[in-house]
């Protein structure tokens, strides 16, 4: 069976490119602060501290802070950084960010910004890497926030809460997977086409001949060369009524020289 020609019916980037491309970059700034930022956990309520003061818990670091200031950072704490969700955490949330940005570089070059097709496979592929990255971002803050409560507190405490990175986590990590599947969308033709703002050939010839068909043809008037001349004319007077017309004086016509032929010599009969 012959292959089936398909063409594009728009210059304009897919829509499933445009809307990857968008949701990947978001995805890999959200995940950047929850990786650096020192608030995956939050314990309030410490024993022997004032009420107002809590600690907040990173994979990197751990801060003391009050509600209207931050007391310091640098707080050593072995048994949580002992635990083993940290290290994984580390080392998946790094590698998600160098994989996003490799994704995105792969996918940059497939999109076809300076092309009129796109690379569908190259594009796709930077999308499963985009997904790749959403992955393992999703991996440590899920496994993170599911044993929230039993990683090993230095100081006791009745009041454990996830902070805004793990949020900002999630979020990231949602917007990664979903573009990067919908970029993945474009690698096999499905839908009639329609994914990639294609239809084939033969459906666009033939909508173009019914097109054709159907649009009526434009009639042109020519002046016929046999009509007969008419009387009217153009010009609102003639030089007939110029003639008639004695609504003003006219100049009187000067009188004419009359030359005779003698000479200027004086006759007999002049003296």
């Amino acid at each position: 069976m012959p292959s089936q020609d398909w063409v594009r019916t728009s210059l304009r980037t897919p829509g499933i490119l445009v809307f990857g491309m968008v949701l990947a970059p978001c995805g890999w700034i959200l995940d950047l602060v929850a990786t650096v930022s020192p608030n995956w956990r939050t314990i309030n309520a410490i024993t022997g501290q004032p009420a107002n003061q809590f600690i907040q818990q990173g994979i990197w670091d751990i801060c003391r802070a009050t509600e209207t200031s931050q007391l310091g950072c640098g707080v050593q704490d072995t048994a949580y950084f002992n635990e083993k969700i940290i290290p994984i955490a580390q080392g998946l949330m790094v590698a998600s960010l160098v994989t996003n940005f490799i994704g995105l570089a792969i996918a940059i070059a497939g999109v076809r910004c300076w092309r009129d097709t796109p690379r569908w496979t190259l594009a796709g592929i930077g999308g499963l890497v985009i997904f790749l990255s959403g992955v393992m971002t999703l991996i440590p803050i899920a496994w993170y926030t599911h044993i929230l409560e039993s990683i090993p507190v230095s100081s006791p405490s009745t009041d454990i809460r996830a902070g805004y990175s793990i949020i900002l986590g999630y979020i990231g990590a949602i917007f990664e997977i979903v573009g990067g599947l919908v970029m993945c969308i474009g690698i096999c033709r499905c839908c009639g086409g329609r994914n990639r703002g294609e239809k084939p050939v033969e459906e666009v010839m033939g909508s173009q001949f019914r097109h054709r068909k159907n649009t009526p043809p434009r009639r042109v008037e020519v002046p016929s060369l046999s009509s007969s001349k008419s009387t009217a004319s153009s010009v609102p007077y003639s030089r007939d009524s110029l003639d008639e017309d004695v609504s003003f004086p006219r100049a009187k016509p000067a009188p004419r020289s009359v030359r005779t032929p003698h000479t200027d010599r004086p006759y007999d009969v002049d003296l």
